[in-house]
């Protein structure tokens, strides 16, 4: 019963608009200025749409705080595009991953609102201003490693956080990263993004004193493994505030870095 509670309480600050588009509607109803038939057609599509190649969850948001996200990669134009529209009608933010120029040409030319980010291969809508609050930090090693740190730099502040940047600033030069030790420090959580080697997070964790969600790129040479050495590494790191996720997912990291964020 408690755990219910804290449950319900923390997820409905998370959802408030989503919570006021349902109480809208339902006001909306109770006061006569929609009818029934046309409340039923909207509450029916509120647990998921079946489209038959995808069964969009429009739930989602009222259940953790935060609507579901596209990954674009893999799927036709078409698709996203009916996604998409889908998701529009029932969602304030809405982000795509993985998302080429191509396809956000076509989508721009059905809602020029989006906004595109050729680095981090996302396409966003915020369709009101949202208050970003709290500070995650966004650091990695390389310049080749910027593309997964602006994924998780992009998904953390279209999910509420105040997010900060710093880039290049591999253990090569570790002087780069000392100098922003300050930063470092006020972080309520850090994203570090490395390939080669991976070891930036381990020597963030040492200097944090917040979670540090590492994240292994497929950036580097041969034995590199495509991104399975850094992935070792940051698995077996001796700093107790790191947790690593998969290769390249700067989405992942991101959305756990806005999580952290909200709740400290």
């Amino acid at each position: 019963m408690g755990n219910s509670f804290v449950w319900f309480v923390v997820n409905k600050k998370k959802d408030t608009m989503e919570i006021d588009k349902l109480t809208t509607l339902l006001t909306r109803f109770k006061n006569g200025e929609t009818d029934l038939d046309e409340t039923m057609k909207t509450l029916k599509h509120l647990p998921f749409e079946d489209m038959g190649f995808a069964k969009v969850d429009h739930h989602r948001a009222l259940r953790t705080g935060y609507p579901e996200v596209v990954f674009c990669q893999g799927k036709t134009h078409e698709q996203v595009e009916q996604i998409y529209e889908s998701l529009e009608k029932h969602n304030g933010n809405i982000l795509l991953t993985r998302a080429t120029p191509e396809l956000f040409e076509r989508l721009h030319s059905v809602d020029n609102r989006l906004i595109y980010s050729e680095l981090g291969r996302t396409i966003t809508l915020e369709k009101g201003p949202r208050e970003k609050t709290g500070r995650v930090l966004i650091i990695s090693a390389g310049t080749a490693d910027i593309p997964v740190a602006e994924e998780a730099a992009v998904t953390a502040s279209i999910s509420g956080a105040r997010v900060e940047r710093l880039y290049d600033c591999g253990v090569a030069g570790i002087h780069r990263l000392l100098a922003q030790n300050e930063k470092i420090q006020q972080a309520r959580c850090i994203v570090a993004v490395a390939g080669m080697e991976g070891a930036l997070p381990s020597v963030v964790g040492g200097l944090a004193p917040c979670p540090v969600i590492a994240v292994p790129t497929s950036v580097g040479y041969g034995s590199h493994l495509n991104g399975l050495a850094p992935l070792f590494t940051m698995l077996n790191s001796c700093a107790p505030n790191i947790t690593v996720v998969n290769i390249d997912n700067g989405f992942g990291a991101g959305f756990c870095a806005a999580m952290i964020n909200s709740n400290r």
